[in-house]
């Protein structure tokens, strides 16, 4: 899954990126009110969600929102800002914003707050996905199959997300790298096909099935 943060702070920024992409998500991160409307105006982009400062420079976090809706952009956004005031809430929620959070805030209840607007997005009640024997809990970040765990690599975690959240739909070697890559990660040719290996040695060769010139889906069984 891809997002977009958007945070001026480098230190907070850095932090952020670092906690999310241990996470499996794959993360752009921009800097200014200028870049961040671009950024969200590309349709070819495929973010799941953003992570939007109100106070940045260029052009502030709430004019990007407000101008996010205005064009008929549905992607969930969590505020994230130092503005603590009642006021401040109301108005980040009532321009658009899907969450709010003051920093500072504890890395876990952010996590805690991504899941719940995905589950949203989705209109899924429960956080798990399944697929017969599979189980993909994205709240513990464990996969289990026939009631034992399986470790997966953070991108190997993504991936598989990518392919259960979308249960028989074929997805490309472009829509896969999209989930699972950001702009700053460096892509060999063969990177997903690897990731695919590793996750059919650990789970089972029938686990990913290959629709050979079009893509991957979840298989029929492990």
């Amino acid at each position: 899954m891809r997002i977009l943060l958007i945070e001026d702070d480098p230190m907070i920024g850095a932090s952020l990126m670092r906690g999310l992409r241990d996470d499996g998500y794959a993360v752009d991160w921009v800097r200014d009110g200028v870049a961040a409307a671009a950024a969200l105006r590309d349709d070819q982009a495929g973010y799941v969600l953003a992570l939007l400062d109100w106070g940045l420079p260029g052009r502030d976090g709430l004019s990007v929102l407000e101008a996010l809706r205005s064009a008929g952009n549905g992607i969930p956004v969590l505020m994230i800002t130092a503005r603590d005031a009642l006021a401040d809430r109301v108005t980040g929620l009532d321009t658009g914003a899907d969450d709010y959070l003051v920093k500072p805030f504890e890395f876990a209840e952010l996590r805690a707050r991504i899941r719940s607007l995905l589950r949203r997005r989705e209109r899924r009640v429960q956080p798990a996905l399944s697929h017969g024997e599979l189980r993909l809990d994205p709240v513990t970040h464990a996969v289990k199959l026939r009631d034992a765990t399986v470790p997966l690599s953070a991108r190997e975690f993504a991936l598989l997300y990518a392919l259960l959240e979308r249960p028989g739909a074929v997805l490309s070697r472009g829509q896969l790298e999209e989930q699972i890559y950001s702009w700053v990660d460096a892509v060999e040719s063969n990177a997903v096909e690897f990731i695919i290996h590793g996750i059919r040695k650990k789970l089972g060769a029938g686990v990913i099935e290959n629709v050979r010139g079009v893509g991957w889906r979840i298989g029929e069984r492990p």
